[in-house]
């Protein structure tokens, strides 16, 4: 047993309609008699992914005694309700691989190779296409961008207000780039088709380590996207920086809420 962070369910608002139970990747949770229940605290990692999609916002985040998360027990869980055993964990980028981000770079790419398998920081430098009609400059700074393959010291992240976004706010938002991202460094990640596990942990070393002037969470109104709030405001907690934080809600339509 240890003291750890937990999912608690309300059966009093709870309605039973079942939106949490396909959005808890570990199998955790099921309807019994109605309600939401949590099967067993060994299948629970804590993290919440499951807080975007109650309607009824009857699932929070607790710190109590329980059993320690178990993959294994979660692996068998899976096979017995028919779903597909999830990857636990992402091993960190060997620094002499090839795929993108396995090298921090400042400033322009060295010469050679594809500029997408190094890190980069950048100034943007007008190309062809930037001289075509309503052809609006890119205001991304930075390479890569989702948060599985940002390193927590990445230089770019330094002295800058962070935005973490949810992976649909740039295709449905139509002034992303001028109106959100401009002069921020970036993060992406999606609080539903994510392994969120490292977020977290990820987060608060960023917080901690890079001076960062401000995090910024641009989600969709949609109600899992509200698992990547819960997961900064987890990761502002435990860090224990003091750094202004933001939301900006998106529309399912485009629209700025």
């Amino acid at each position: 047993m240890a003291i750890r962070e937990m999912v608690n369910i309300d059966e009093d608002k709870c309605d039973g309609c079942g939106l949490c139970v396909p959005s808890c990747a570990e199998g955790a949770i099921r309807i019994i008699d109605g309600r939401a229940k949590l099967v067993a605290d060994n299948l629970c990692d804590g993290l919440g992914a499951c807080l975007g999609d109650c309607p009824q916002d009857a699932i929070t985040i607790e710190k109590r005694e329980a059993d320690e998360f178990d993959e294994v027990a979660v692996d068998q869980r899976l096979k017995e309700i028919g779903r597909e055993p999830i990857p636990h964990g992402h091993p960190p980028v060997p620094s002499d691989c090839g795929c993108p981000s396995a090298k921090v770079q400042s400033s322009a790419p060295a010469p050679g190779g594809c500029p997408s398998a190094r890190m980069m920081n950048y100034d943007s430098k007008p190309g062809p296409i930037d001289d075509q009609v309503d052809q609006r400059p890119s205001q991304l700074r930075q390479w890569p961008v989702q948060l599985h393959l940002v390193p927590p010291t990445a230089p770019f992240l330094q002295e800058k207000e962070v935005l973490l976004a949810a992976d649909c706010v740039p295709f449905a938002y139509a002034d992303f780039h001028k109106g959100i991202l401009k002069e921020r460094a970036l993060l992406i990640a999606c609080p539903k088709l994510d392994n969120t596990e490292p977020y977290v942990a990820k987060l608060v070393t960023m917080l901690q380590q890079s001076n960062i002037k401000k995090l910024i969470v641009a989600h969709m109104e949609v109600p899992c996207c509200s698992g990547l709030i819960a997961i900064a405001r987890q990761a502002l907690t435990e860090s224990g920086v003091d750094v202004p934080f933001e939301t900006i809600k998106i529309g399912v339509q485009g629209s700025l809420l």
